[in-house]
């Protein structure tokens, strides 16, 4: 990886490039945390299939889930961890990068 003051080196994760993963990456980027359900209103996707995605990021410890309880109800907070936040930010890095080189390569011709 990169230096702390660089950031993370960019790198291509298909794990996050996955469209739903790379979604819920990017939520998770932008807050400490987000609310399972309110993750779910957001991507549109079933219980059951944000669950699977989930299951794949904080298998790569990317995500970290925390229980809670409000209102007499169990509910999950969902954050980026702190190897998932440079995993995304590399992945976003290296797809920045191709881009620029292709929206290059265009203007060239």
């Amino acid at each position: 990886m990169g230096s702390e003051a660089e950031g993370p080196e960019p790198r291509f994760d298909p794990l996050i490039h996955a469209a739903h993963r790379l979604r819920i990456c990017a939520m998770l980027s932008q807050a400490k945390g987000i609310e399972f359900a309110e993750i779910q209103e957001r991507t549109g996707l079933s219980k059951s299939a944000l669950s699977k995605q989930l299951t794949q990021l904080v298998s790569a410890r990317y995500v970290t889930e925390e229980p809670f309880v409000r209102a007499g109800r169990s509910r999950l907070m969902l954050s980026l961890s702190e190897l998932g936040r440079d995993a995304y930010t590399g992945h976003k890095q290296a797809l920045t990068a191709l881009l620029q080189e292709q929206d290059q390569d265009s203007t060239a011709q």
